[in-house]
């Protein structure tokens, strides 16, 4: 009895589509379309640098903000209300969390009202929030992703025009 020989199979054939064809990098083929943006989407915001851009355009209800600066935000808005409420709770009064909603206030209407600029809306829209189920609208509006090139309010902060 024989032993099989390294190397290619001679029984399969070399050059075939399908399951045995040979991948691209990554395991998926290119995609047959072109986007509908020229340019590539930019790196994404860090966690300190979203931060940073929320403080830094504290009152700033113009222009655009991505999608990745708003829940940064948030995710930081959520941490320090928690951090708040933990310190809170050992003093006995809601001091820094009275602080924390008084002092972050003006930051979240803000960067949400950009955050609806990215997505071709306009800040109005975040008064959909006080009426009922009005809230998952926003959140919704929120989650989507950027629209490509520049719109009224400015141009893509993902989408750079080249």
């Amino acid at each position: 009895m024989s032993s099989p020989t390294p190397g290619p199979d001679q029984n399969y054939p070399q050059n075939q589509s399908g399951w045995g064809a040979p991948q691209q990098p990554g395991g998926y083929p290119a995609p047959a379309y072109a986007p509908a943006y020229a340019a590539t989407p930019t790196a994404q915001i860090g966690f300190a640098d979203a931060v940073r851009s929320v403080l830094s355009n504290y009152a700033n209800f113009s222009g655009r903000a991505r999608r990745s600066e708003y829940w940064w935000f948030i995710l930081a808005y959520f941490l320090a209300s928690i951090v708040a409420a933990i310190i809170d709770a050992a003093l006995g009064a809601p001091v820094l969390e009275v602080i924390l909603i008084l002092g972050l206030l003006v930051p979240s209407l803000a960067v949400a009202v950009r955050r609806l600029h990215d997505t071709d809306r306009s800040g109005w829209w975040l008064f959909l929030g006080l009426i009922p189920f009005g809230g998952i609208v926003v959140l919704v509006f929120s989650c989507l992703d950027s629209q490509a090139g520049t719109n009224r309010f400015g141009p893509s902060p993902k989408y750079p025009q080249s």
